[in-house]
């Protein structure tokens, strides 16, 4: 969830509210009502003011879902964008000619987001060397890298998911 946080996070710098509420197709923001269509039914939220309570689920697949209660806030689930497994299980050749096999590893655990540990730990390299590589692919503009605590939380930049998809596109 802390990767799905900070592509959010992301998606609202750049692009701002409207842009975040581009979550799904089936969501509309047409001033001062955001639409949702179709599923469970078309519903029209009328957040007149209040604030909207946007929570990312594992158990809603198809479209997001809006709660309305006029005595509450309103509430968007919507479905986690998760990585199509052709990006995740990709033939790693492409990838690790032109970045390394490290780096592609680091890349690669980068698209479901992961601490620099956790990339250590996936990869077989140590903390300092992770460390090391996902500076690398920050700069080149591959991954994202945020704070939280004492940890750095990695994720894939449009950029990155594109490399990603592209080499997985070669194979």
């Amino acid at each position: 969830m802390l990767a799905e946080r900070a592509r959010l996070a992301h998606i609202l710098f750049r692009t701002g509210t409207e842009g975040l509420l581009r979550l799904s197709p089936a969501i509309h923001w047409r001033p001062p009502v955001l639409e949702i269509d179709p599923y469970p039914e078309h519903r029209d939220v009328h957040l007149a003011g209040r604030g909207m309570l946007i929570i990312p689920s594992h158990f809603c697949w198809h479209a997001p879902i809006a709660l309305a209660d006029p005595g509450l806030p309103p509430v968007l689930l919507y479905p986690l964008n998760h990585q199509p497994p052709s990006v995740l299980r990709a033939d790693p050749q492409p990838l690790h000619v032109l970045l390394g096999p490290t780096r592609a590893a680091i890349l690669r655990a980068s698209a479901s987001g992961c601490t620099t540990t956790e990339a250590a730990s996936r990869v077989g390299v140590t903390p300092t060397t992770a460390s090391h590589h996902t500076g690398v692919l920050r700069e080149a503009g591959l991954i994202n890298s945020h704070r939280f605590a004492n940890t750095v939380l990695h994720t894939l930049t449009p950029l990155g998911a594109a490399l990603l998809q592209a080499a997985s596109n070669t194979t």
